[in-house]
């Protein structure tokens, strides 16, 4: 089994649910990624989202979800009854499966890294990723809340933070992220909206307070159903059992005066750890098999695998076929288009595998990075399949406009060069892009193993193969703009680009 990891990002948002459906299409993105769970509360404002699957791409999606989130969160204007720092609050790796807690602080830190320098957002560390003793516990990084941290920071260098400026984001906050074991967030609610109550059974059971070992907890006012809540984080379940918390803040609560109303698991809960409540009645409220993280990850792979055993053949059979209609698109640049995303899929496969090679540990920042590059241009030349088939069908269209007067004839005539325009654009792009591809393949021969030289050398062919269709179809647009500017500029592009891919005859449409 490959190795995996869990991450659990939590993030300010619980009542706008197209703004979590957007972060989390974001990082669902990324191949190889799995949603486990999606857990969002009114009364906290907050969206605790669950993810698997192996590490490099667990790390890539969390950052996207860390940007898209900026996008979204705007902290000036956000409430809850959750303390929060950042729009991204916290981002946790937890080792699953052939994965260290050393290798999630390793993956903490470099998602924090790519966190700063894309969105200039700080970050801190905490649990085992933590640099500094008094940053293992999440509460002391928040401490005074967005509101308190953002002017704080600035002049005590004690609260900087671990990567970037000491300088919240004005709307984004900060974010932290960390390594841990699998953590179970539990909550039980009262029978009483007196939030003191809740503070006071808070403080009796967690750790920091002389409480049980290895529990986290708050009291918590949920307004909108008029109840106190005891929120905790069970940090080590093997050691003090759900089913050990749930009595004690039950006796707890009778000796304030005071019943419990239900409890809920927030996010995933580890097989285990429900085998050990035995005879225990939590009181769950709507639980149900699919909460638990292993029960889930194993439908999730399970999904994955059948599909991966799908017919190659008849995963490619309905762009064949379309490319087959008797309709003029998709066509040559489409196809084009594969041939590039095809290409750069091939030297990314290649750059993972040999990144997780001992022999190659030398060269895995280098092999690391022209992955993600070609993951990029991947994606990109396979957006471009359907774009040079629209750029294509806006020719067709303009060019069937109506010219039974001489103004339609010059409106016609406008929307005919501003269709051929893009339907050179287009792909030119492409052409770009499968340029890049054929670079970047030709950095990485020389990094591959011997048995997956092949395999790179294949993906530099269609790359080629890729240019030169995509520039033949800017070729044949070309010749009918009368833009000599325009068209002068690209015929240059095209020779260079001809040129780069070892190929100096391609037409240039003169």
């Amino acid at each position: 089994m490959k190795p995996l990891v869990e991450c659990v990002p939590n993030f300010s948002e619980g009542r706008v649910t197209a703004k979590v459906d957007a972060i989390v299409n974001a990082m669902r993105a990324v191949p190889g990624v799995y949603l486990l769970a999606r857990e969002s509360d009114a009364d906290h404002n907050r969206s605790v989202v669950t993810l698997a699957g192996e590490p490099e791409a667990v790390r890539d999606a969390v950052v996207l979800g860390v940007g898209k989130a900026a996008e979204l969160i705007d902290l000036t204007r956000q409430t809850g009854a959750h303390p929060r720092i950042g729009a991204t609050d916290v981002v946790p790796f937890v080792p699953i499966h052939n994965v260290t807690i050393e290798d999630c602080v390793k993956l903490a830190h470099e998602a924090a890294q790519e966190i700063w320098n894309r969105y200039h957002i700080p970050v801190y560390l905490y649990e085992a990723a933590a640099q500094w003793p008094e940053r293992t516990n999440l509460e002391n990084i928040r401490r005074g809340q967005f509101e308190g941290l953002r002017e704080e920071v600035q002049r005590n260098p004690q609260r900087a933070p671990d990567f970037g400026e000491p300088r919240l984001h004005p709307t984004a906050g900060a974010t932290v992220v960390g390594a841990r074991k699998f953590l179970i967030a539990y909550n039980i609610n009262l029978n009483t909206a007196d939030l003191d109550i809740a503070k006071r059974i808070a403080k009796a059971i967690r750790f920091s307070s002389g409480g049980m070992p290895c529990v986290k907890a708050m009291g918590v006012d949920l307004r909108a159903r008029n109840l106190a809540q005891v929120s905790m984080n069970l940090t080590d379940f093997e050691q003090t059992p759900v089913h050990t918390v749930f009595e004690r803040v039950r006796d707890e609560a009778e000796r304030l005066g005071v019943g419990i109303v239900g409890s809920e698991i927030v996010g995933l809960i580890p097989r285990r750890a429900i085998e050990m409540t035995g005879e225990h009645f939590l009181k769950v409220e709507n639980f149900s098999s699919a909460q638990v993280l292993e029960n889930r990850l194993e439908e999730s792979l399970a999904e994955a695998a059948a599909k991966s055993h799908a017919s190659l053949a008849a995963m490619a059979q309905p762009f064949i076929d379309a490319v087959a209609n008797p309709t003029p698109a998709p066509g040559g640049g489409s196809v084009a288009a594969l041939a590039g995303s095809l290409a750069a899929a091939l030297g990314q496969m290649v750059a993972g595998i040999s990144s997780k090679k001992k022999s190659l540990a030398a060269h895995a920042p280098q092999l690391e990075s022209i992955e993600r590059r070609l993951h990029k241009a991947s994606k990109a030349l396979a957006e471009g399949i359907d774009r040079d088939a629209a750029s294509f069908d806006s020719v067709l269209a303009a060019y069937r406009l109506p010219r039974d007067s001489a103004e339609a004839s010059s409106d016609r005539e406008r929307a005919i060069q501003k269709a051929l325009v893009g339907a050179v654009s287009v792909p030119l792009e492409m052409a770009r892009r499968g340029a890049e591809v054929f670079e970047t393949l030709g950095q990485l021969e020389p990094l591959a193993g011997p048995s997956m030289l092949s395999d790179v050398r294949v993906g530099r062919l269609m790359a080629a193969t890729a240019v030169r269709g995509a520039l033949e179809n800017v070729s044949t647009n070309l010749a009918s703009v009368t833009d000599t500017a325009f068209a002068s500029s690209v015929r240059a592009e095209v020779l260079s680009l001809s040129v780069q891919v070892g190929e100096s005859s391609v037409a240039t449409g003169r």
